[in-house]
């Protein structure tokens, strides 16, 4: 014999109300985990019974399935956006401080300082880190020697060409005052005069 209909009101007599209930919930409960395995779907099913108490079904995390459903119908208010921002800058602020916090650590290691808790691992890196931060600073510093070094050479020849030009003046100068049997009784005079003429001297 197939089962008789069933009318849709509210059952009078608590005790089949309250079997009536075990049932179906287990049923709706089963089928929920069944349509979440078969069908690949992210369900989320929660049931209080007239006494107030919960009963639940998630195939994934229960607050992170009602959030998406929350924006899925449009119902993120102003209240549940602040606590949304709240909650990011909360995650930013505290991975900056492990940032900050690693940092930190990574530079008392660097100094020397607070190395007893490593291991032969973590010494090795860090005699690799200074090392090569070592030969970093000695190679910037040969490149500023040797720019210096350059620069001095640069000013050298230019002080030994600027002295051959005025000891060139100077022998002209000696050669044309035998020439014109004029002989000035202080040649430094006469040279500095000649210089300051010819404009070499300002």
């Amino acid at each position: 014999m197939g089962r008789g209909k069933v009318d849709l009101k509210r059952i009078e007599n608590p005790t089949s109300r309250h079997v009536t209930f075990s049932k179906r919930r287990n049923g709706i409960l089963k089928k929920a985990f069944e349509l979440s395995i078969l069908c690949d779907a992210e369900v989320c099913l929660l049931v209080f019974s007239a006494t107030g108490k919960a009963y639940q079904f998630a195939s994934h995390d229960t607050d992170r399935t009602i959030a998406r459903y929350r924006r899925e119908v449009g119902l993120l208010g102003s209240n549940d956006q602040y606590c949304r921002t709240m909650e990011f800058w909360r995650n930013e602020i505290e991975e900056l401080e492990r940032t900050i916090a690693t940092t930190e650590t990574g530079l008392k290691h660097l100094c020397g300082e607070d190395i007893s808790t490593l291991g032969m691992k973590e010494l090795k890196q860090l005699e690799r880190q200074l090392k090569t931060g070592v030969e970093r600073i000695r190679s910037k510093k040969r490149r500023i020697i040797t720019e210096h070094i350059n620069l001095l050479k640069r000013k050298h020849r230019a002080l030994q060409e600027g002295n051959t030009r005025l000891q060139k003046r100077l022998q002209e100068l000696r050669d044309a005052s035998i020439g014109t049997g004029i002989l000035d009784p202080n040649p430094c005079n006469a040279f500095q005069q000649r210089v300051v003429d010819d404009g070499i001297l300002h």
